[in-house]
């Protein structure tokens, strides 16, 4: 048995000790290595592939061709909630399982999103811009903050983290509405929430936060179309997936003042280059590197579930696994 715990450079845990001791514990017998993946070295990735029976990853692309040369795989753990770099069907057909970690940061990705919605409507970035590279001592800027109470949040995405993040909005005073494909109305009404439709959020909303799983419908589903139709020049947060925004027209809705700040913890890269990109450098931005998940409470979490997902899968405990989101 042969585990493989692999991710790009960026996406790689500080230390992978607490890792191997979940997966020795489970599987005393198990080679496990961890390797450092990058675009440039899929050959050898393939390689590994081989005879390798478990991988662990957030972000490797496993598409048909990476599957081919996975003759061994048995389960592909996703040490994240996202699985969209797997081709599902593919690994279906392979009887390849398919893991997830169905939870463990929703109070963390919830938390990161008012700390923004804050941060951005206190003008918190521009006030220290203007301190600490200006040394500008001054309170009046363009941009005059309004109170968050009675301001009204629109969520994208009425799942976990978007309950979460109304829980907390309404703890502050803000009216909450909320969008979503599924009927989630009764859920919502518990929790004093409106479920309304796309084009009511861009009508009412102060703030409007995207929380949706990624799907074929809803990639660059935020185009500068969008944000004209966006009537409060609201602050817009994305905790989603970076792909889900249009980033030249992102640049383009702050440029000519459609919104008046974002915050975005995604790129539509996992790997960015930050150097000239369009989004950098903006006063009234706010970019942080897919981090809202993290907290020591959630990074523990994350890598046990990953990888007692491994073990329960290859003993053939498939009930005990968290989050099987493919039938195998």
């Amino acid at each position: 048995m042969k585990i493989l715990i692999s991710d790009y450079r960026a996406s790689m845990m500080p230390s992978h000790d607490y890792e191997i001791q979940v997966l020795r514990k489970g599987l005393p017998d198990a080679e496990i290595e961890v390797y450092e993946y990058s675009d440039e070295k899929r050959a050898e990735f393939y390689e590994k592939l081989q005879n390798t029976n478990a991988l662990l990853t957030a972000f490797i692309r496993m598409d048909r061709e990476a599957l081919e040369h996975a003759p061994n795989l048995q389960v592909i753990s996703i040490n994240a909630t996202g699985y969209d770099c797997v081709d599902l069907p593919e690994a279906t057909k392979r009887s390849i399982g398919v893991c997830p970690v169905g939870e463990y940061c929703t109070w963390d990705v919830a938390e990161h999103t008012i700390a923004l919605m804050l941060a951005l409507n206190k003008n918190l970035k521009e006030y220290t811009y203007d301190i600490e590279k200006k040394h500008v001592w001054e309170y009046s800027i363009s941009n005059i903050p309004t109170r968050i109470l009675n301001q009204t949040l629109g969520i994208f995405g009425f799942g976990k983290i978007g309950k979460a993040v109304a829980k907390m909005a309404r703890g502050l005073g803000m009216q909450v509405i909320a969008m979503d494909i599924a009927d989630k109305k009764e859920e919502a009404e518990k929790l004093g929430v409106e479920m309304v439709a796309a084009e009511e959020i861009y009508e009412r909303a102060d703030v409007i936060s995207n929380h949706m799983n990624l799907g074929a419908g809803n990639r660059d589903y935020f185009t500068i179309r969008e944000f004209r139709r966006m009537k409060r020049h609201p602050i817009f947060l994305n905790m989603a997936r970076g792909v889900s925004i249009n980033e030249e027209d992102l640049a383009q809705a702050l440029d000519e003042g459609i919104l008046r700040g974002a915050g975005l913890d995604v790129l539509s890269d996992e790997t960015p280059k930050l150097e000239g990109h369009p989004l950098v450098n903006r006063r009234n931005l706010i970019i942080t590197p897919h981090a809202a998940f993290f907290s020591k409470e959630a990074f523990e979490d994350m890598q046990r579930i990953s990888c007692e997902n491994i073990v329960h899968f290859v003993k053939g405990e498939k009930e005990n696994v968290f989050r099987l989101v493919n039938e195998v």
